[in-house]
């Protein structure tokens, strides 16, 4: 809600509850004046006097706030492109909140600037930063300390490059209508170049960043459990080759004597 809608609504409230109040004072006023004289003064005509002086004071007061903010003027009327702009990002906000929906958003504002640049000669290195961009959301999660400051920066220059490739599909779509003006085309090439160029730096940065989360990764590895699960498997295997001779043994002690198989064994 913007702020001259706030306002007329404000506005309209005040002169319903002024009116509601009017209409209650005249009636407690109106109910005093016939009772009062008729059954003479008692203790029931100081309810009668209270209800209509408070009546009477909210009324007043009422009028008096409903005066005070009409005399302010009225906000000025909001452009409709501005405020579809802020109904879009208040809605994307709410949809943000729920389980899954930053991602979701994400997907269909790329889906909507892929539409935008289709058929343009800025589509190959957009979806280079297509690319490069899911794959630094991967990697955010794990640039902590010093590299936040640079996933920041990547945001910032995402929108950057993508809002210089909208724009030069929009000039390259007019290029067709303006054969004569090398100027325009001249333009167009350089940035294009430019465009180019960019998305080769966020490519690099995003390289830069998963370097970063390798060695990372190195330095905080925790070699200890390596070796744990390395004396755990010794230990089993020894305790396993003990339990196989202690089974040979113990065969060995069943076999009769004079037994055909232990003929070699008892001579």
């Amino acid at each position: 809600m913007d702020a001259r809608t706030r306002y007329f609504r404000q506005v309209r409230r005040l002169r319903r509850s002024a009116r509601r109040w009017s209409v209650l004072a005249g009636t407690f006023g109106g109910a005093s004046a016939v009772l009062v004289p008729y059954h003479g003064l008692g203790w029931p005509d100081a309810i009668w006097a209270a209800l209509t002086g408070g009546t009477a004071a909210l009324t007043f007061w009422r009028w008096s706030d409903l005066r005070e903010l009409a005399a302010q003027p009225a906000p000025e009327p909001v452009d409709p492109a501005r405020a579809a702009a802020l109904t879009r990002a208040r809605i994307g906000a709410v949809l943000a909140r729920l389980p899954g929906g930053a991602g979701a958003l994400a997907e269909l504002r790329r889906v909507q600037g892929r539409a935008r640049i289709r058929g343009s000669s800025v589509v190959p290195a957009w979806e280079r930063l297509d690319r490069a961009a899911q794959t630094l959301v991967g990697l955010a999660g794990r640039l902590g300390g010093p590299a936040e400051s640079a996933v920041l920066e990547a945001a910032t220059a995402e929108r950057t490059l993508r809002e210089l490739g909208e724009r030069i599909a929009a000039v390259e779509r007019v290029l067709p209508l303006t054969p004569g003006e090398p100027g325009l085309q001249q333009a167009h090439g350089e940035l294009l170049g430019h465009f180019v160029d960019g998305v080769g730096a966020y490519e690099g940065l995003v390289g830069a960043a998963a370097g970063y989360v390798a060695m990372d990764g190195r330095v905080s590895a925790d070699t200890s459990s390596v070796s744990r699960l390395t004396e755990a498997t010794d230990l089993l295997r020894g305790i396993a080759d003990g339990l196989a001779e202690m089974t040979t043994v113990q065969l060995g002690a069943r076999v009769p004597q004079g037994h055909p198989g232990t003929d070699g064994l008892t001579a």
